[in-house]
């Protein structure tokens, strides 16, 4: 019996000594895209900012516009996301502090080999768009208020085109991420925008290659914003500006720049070229 309360009481004391341990666990949340969590690139980037840090990052991974709601909720520290006039909203609405640009990469037209439109090899993406509207040509949009689609509609807009007249005829929205939404271009030989690194990652092309790249229209520029912690007290304003401080770094621009597939990089730091938007 004494024996047993011993151990008893030394499970109690080895208990009570790991609660401190427990308590200085730290970590944050990001709202981001799914291009950057699809891409891997948080796979690759976030354990060098663990193992530098000891923050732990949980990534909520969404539409931009999806992504943006999640931080004016406050259930999330820092916001990472690719449409830059709706994250200079979030900063002018008051729901995040400085913008920051972080990295770029550009976006790509892909389409099946057949080439229907007879757009493939170009490097105007209005011209593509034209044709592939005239030809009836199955386009794929996310339809999912993400950064990409928030482009390609700007895109459409730009050519003269009011894709929506096609909808579910031509003009396929499946609302879901760029990984889902290649994989039903792929199995319905439709067009579709994709940002460059999804493109990279991506296994299941099946019949899909490249159709128009090169445009400087389809320059694809990433933001970072802290949450506001005067409009949500919670959140974990220290730690989340410590990533963003990480990211804009040299050693976190250079974790960026690391990831690689197939010996291509995916993704472009740029923070030293950038003004802040307040």
């Amino acid at each position: 019996m004494i024996t047993i309360m011993r151990r008893t009481a030394l499970g109690a004391a080895f208990a009570l000594l790991a609660l401190p341990t427990l308590a200085q666990e730290r970590s944050i949340t990001v709202a981001s895209t799914t291009s950057t969590e699809q891409s891997g690139l948080f796979g690759h980037i976030l354990p060098i900012f663990t193992r530098e840090t000891g923050i732990t990052v949980r990534v909520v991974a969404l539409g931009t516009g999806q992504a943006l709601d999640v931080g004016r909720r406050g259930d999330a520290d820092v916001v990472f996301v690719h449409d830059r006039a709706a994250e200079q909203r979030f900063v002018s609405e008051g729901f995040g502090r400085e913008r920051r640009h972080v990295m770029y990469n550009d976006f790509v037209v892909v389409g099946p080999a057949a080439d229907p439109a007879r757009v493939s090899g170009g490097r105007d993406t209005l011209a593509a768009l034209r044709g592939i509207a005239a030809a009836k040509a199955p386009f794929v949009s996310r339809g999912d208020r993400s950064g990409t689609h928030a482009a390609e509609l700007r895109l459409w807009q730009a050519a003269g085109v009011d894709p929506l007249a096609g909808r579910g005829q031509w003009y396929r929205e499946v609302g879901q991420g760029m990984g889902p939404a290649l994989n039903t271009a792929a199995a319905q030989n439709a067009y579709i925008l994709t940002d460059r690194g999804t493109w990279l990652s991506f296994r299941n092309r099946q019949d899909l290659r490249i159709a128009v790249e090169g445009d400087a229209r389809l320059f694809n520029q990433y933001g970072l914003m802290l949450v506001n912690p005067e409009k949500h007290p919670h959140v974990k304003a220290a730690d989340g500006q410590r990533f963003i401080d990480w990211l804009l770094s040299t050693p976190g621009q250079q974790a960026i720049a690391g990831f690689k597939i197939g010996g291509e990089q995916l993704f472009f730091p740029n923070a030293a070229d950038a003004e802040p938007v307040s």
